[in-house]
């Protein structure tokens, strides 16, 4: 991956909470190099900036937000990402732990990754971000949220631009 915008992946606490919860339930992994995405995806959340939703910049790829990919020979790709039980390719529904997505999620307008199979790797570049129009609600204990952010978390982490 290609210098970050931010530095790091930046999440709301929210998608952060979620998208570790996907992980704890150990969703099949299709192959080796998706197994592998999902583990870089995990050591750069380790390291990523977690934000109260209000602080997370509108550039930033999260859950549910529509994002638009280009490459260099001028083909360009708009898709949401969504949980795991929502993807649907035909409708350009990607899951945060495809192989694509979990590349994605965190990353911000500008940002680029190295994306496919050795011999046929593209550069995609993160052309638009378009947030979801209605914040979505998550429902998860106070309990769960503790014990998957990391431990210092503060909730009075903002990113100042």
């Amino acid at each position: 991956m290609k210098k970050m915008k931010y530095g790091s992946l930046v999440f709301s606490k929210e998608d952060f909470v979620m998208i570790k919860q996907y992980q704890l339930k150990d969703y099949a992994t299709e192959d080796y190099s998706h197994k592998n995405n999902l583990e870089i995806l995990e050591t750069n959340m380790n390291n990523s900036m977690i934000l109260e939703l209000d602080h997370v910049p509108a550039d930033i790829a999260q859950l549910y937000a529509k994002i638009t990919v280009k490459c260099k020979s001028k083909w360009q790709k708009p898709f949401q990402i969504v949980p795991p039980s929502e993807e649907n390719i035909k409708r350009n529904k990607i899951s945060v732990l495809s192989s694509l997505g979990a590349s994605l999620i965190g990353l911000s307008e500008g940002d680029k990754i190295q994306f496919g199979l050795p011999g046929s790797v593209l550069t995609l570049t993160i052309k638009k971000v378009e947030q979801r129009k209605k914040k979505v609600k998550i429902d998860i204990s106070e309990d769960i949220i503790k014990e998957s952010l990391p431990k210092g978390y503060s909730n009075s982490l903002t990113l100042n631009i």
